[in-house]
């Protein structure tokens, strides 16, 4: 299955804007993923289909979806405000087509970040747990953790898939903030791997290797948590 076997959906976030999505759930599902891209790809990229078909493989079915400025085609996100929104629009309709299913949040970067802030802001209706695909720490160059104050105010359980080389979350940052949030929260590193999941050859390893291992882990922590 990938994205042409996927359903097509519109997702309204009010009486005047709507945003596209793709819907996937393979013939024996245990839960479903709202899927958010990152800042300058859109939902059906390249990577977003291999994440989407990796996790059917693993019995997890995804709603992916485009934010505004992505539609639009524009190259600047929205604002906080208009993608959280954005993101409690999709899991509603998430919950609404797959409300038989423990229903999990999260996605890729800037998709990740967006929707644990519209978590810490109110939780997100039925959803269990959050799941970000390398979530932004800091911009590239610049190591700090104040794109993680949020996460304090998520109460619900929460997986990080982080590369090792991921420039976006330097590791001796990341390991002690995610100790800091507790028991609720899981890292799971990927040696060599960066923001993307990429590797250098001299890693000896494969990129489709490591999305292998991070969608394992992604698929045990969900069931962990179903």
């Amino acid at each position: 299955m990938n994205a042409a076997g996927a359903q097509r959906l519109t997702i309204a976030i009010s009486d005047d804007n709507a945003v596209s999505a793709l819907l996937q759930r393979p013939p024996q599902t245990r839960a479903i993923y709202v899927l958010a891209h990152g800042a300058g790809a859109g939902m059906a990229h390249p990577s977003m289909d291999t994440i989407a078909t990796g996790l059917a493989e693993r019995g997890i079915a995804t709603l992916r979806y485009q934010f505004p400025y992505m539609e639009k085609g524009s190259k600047r996100p929205d604002p906080p405000a208009l993608a959280q929104a954005t993101v409690r629009a999709a899991v509603a309709e998430a919950a609404r087509r797959c409300g038989d299913l423990p229903l999990f949040a999260g996605g890729k970067s800037f998709g990740g970040r967006m929707t644990s802030q519209a978590q810490a802001k109110a939780p997100l209706l039925g959803v269990r747990g959050l799941v970000f695909l390398g979530f932004p720490l800091h911009a590239a160059g610049k190591p700090s953790n104040e794109r993680a104050k949020h996460l304090a105010d998520v109460k619900i359980p929460i997986l990080f898939l982080q590369g090792t080389r991921d420039a976006l979350a330097e590791p001796g940052l990341l390991v002690p903030m995610v100790k800091g949030l507790g028991g609720r929260a899981t890292l799971h590193l990927v040696q060599e791997a960066d923001h993307s999941f990429h590797v250098l050859k001299r890693s000896g390893r494969i990129d489709q290797e490591v999305m292998a291992e991070v969608l394992d882990a992604f698929a045990t922590w969900v069931e962990e948590h179903s």
